[in-house]
């Protein structure tokens, strides 16, 4: 039996990051992680083969656009095989590289699938481990329908859009989310018809409705069609392909969709089946998430949890920001995350970022505040570059403090950045215009902005 200063369940953004952190400070660590390769969802299943396909196919169908530069690129083909082979090297690539992380940094790796038969021990297999923490960071999965089963063949998950063989002809994604948006895409991309289905009347829940509404006009003039307020009733598999049968919603009334591949995208939901959270009494929500306290210990004392699997956005790096505030308050150090100040952002083409509070949080909360609008086609470097669509939007106090920063255009998830920090610092509209920003940048968009919140903009 093996002792250990931490354990942690799950080598995920959040779990690997937290152990390599904990060594770092110290402690004797230990990852558990079953998948085979480390990096979690987001790197194997996720995040980073999604971004790999979306910079692909961008490129593919950015070739179909440049006569408006001058330039004929004469005929183009695609090889979706070597396609996919790049992103299967990417994340190899960066798997290897976060075991070379733990062997430089001392964290022992331990292959399987974890359980915890009472507190301070962890069950691998045959063998047992001891450890005086145990930190759970087994992050999420796909959400499911009732009534519909994914067999990553006709009816996928994530997991299966990330893999398929060949564009499909009709694809109707089931969600207007994140993953939906961004994987429909991808599809649309690379030839394929894509429908996005909503139950909501708008896309991108939880995003800024403004913000939101800039998307949908950019992505439908990059091909997605969108069928808003409806609700998936059932999928019939047919020698024809697939048929949906869709509700609208609040109008009793059926519609059907003909497609060849559905991709389920509703959300995500955390994964903690086969620890024993039950038998050891620690408590979870209605909805499947492990409770926790300010310093994320579950209700045993010693079985902490972070990311995808506690409540909170459902994010790669805020599980990386848990886990590194959960292992410095073990070491005794202040540790500590402003979930208020987690950026949020849609890789799609335009990106969409966020961060802080939207309009209509503001609206509903009886906040006062002002608000500031900057719209890319009066950005001189989005001009010369052809990314015109979108804007930055920012909220603040009627002070200037800045309450919430949203962005839909090229570059929005790198832009939100100075937003980010603006807010972390609690800057104000009038501070961050005074800066000077670099011309021609997209960046400037975020400075008039700001002048807009004050009736100072120069190039509105």
């Amino acid at each position: 039996m093996s002792a250990y200063d931490l354990i942690v369940i799950g080598a995920g953004p959040g779990g690997y990051v937290a152990a390599i952190r904990a060594a770092q400070l110290g402690m004797k660590v230990a990852c558990v992680e079953g998948r085979g390769s480390l990096g979690g969802t987001c790197l194997n299943v996720g995040c980073i083969p999604s971004k790999a396909l979306l910079t692909s196919s961008g490129k593919y169908a950015e070739l179909s656009h440049l006569s408006a530069h001058g330039i004929s690129a004469g005929e183009v083909s695609l090889d979706l095989g070597a396609l996919m082979a790049r992103k299967d090297k990417i994340v190899g690539d960066l798997t290897k590289g976060i075991a070379f992380l733990f062997k430089k940094n001392g964290v022992d790796h331990i292959e399987g699938w974890a359980s915890i038969p009472a507190p301070g021990q962890v069950q691998v297999g045959e063998d047992s481990y001891t450890a005086k923490n145990i930190l759970i960071a087994t992050g999420s999965e796909p959400a499911t329908l009732p009534g519909v089963e994914i067999d990553e063949v006709d009816v996928l998950s994530s997991t299966g859009a990330l893999a398929l063989e060949a564009a499909p002809e009709h694809l109707v994604v089931i969600g207007a989310g994140v993953i939906g948006l961004e994987l429909g895409q991808v599809w649309s991309r690379l030839g394929s018809k894509v429908t996005v289905v909503e139950y909501l009347d708008r896309i991108l829940p939880g995003i800024d409705g403004e913000i939101a509404k800039l998307s949908q006009r950019a992505l439908s003039k990059r091909g997605l069609k969108f069928q808003l307020g409806r609700a998936l009733k059932t999928i019939e598999k047919g020698e024809n392909g697939l048929t949906l049968t869709l509700d609208r919603v609040g109008k009793d009334k059926e519609e059907q969709i003909q497609t060849d591949k559905v991709l389920v995208a509703i959300g995500r939901r955390p994964v903690t089946k086969g620890l024993g959270l039950e038998k050891l009494g620690v408590t979870v929500t209605a909805r499947g998430f492990i409770e926790v306290g300010g310093d994320f210990q579950t209700s045993v004392p010693g079985i902490y949890a972070i990311g995808d699997c506690v409540p909170g956005p459902m994010l790669a790096h805020k599980a990386e920001e848990d886990g590194i505030a959960c292992v410095e308050m073990l070491a005794g150090e202040a540790g500590h995350v402003d979930y208020n100040l987690v950026p949020g952002v849609v890789y799609t083409d335009p990106e969409v970022a966020s961060v802080g509070a939207t309009e209509e949080a503001l609206k509903e909360a009886g906040t006062e505040y002002i608000c500031g609008n900057f719209t890319f086609m009066a950005n001189s470097r989005a001009r010369a570059s052809g990314e015109t669509d979108g804007a930055v939007k920012v909220l603040a106090d009627p002070a200037g403090k800045l309450l919430g920063a949203h962005i839909c255009g090229a570059h929005a998830g790198d832009l939100i950045a100075e937003l980010v920090l603006a807010m972390a610092k609690g800057a104000t509209v009038a501070e961050v215009a005074a800066a000077c920003h670099a011309h021609p940048s997209m960046a400037e968009a975020v400075k008039e902005a700001c002048l807009d919140a004050m009736g100072r903009a120069i190039h509105a």
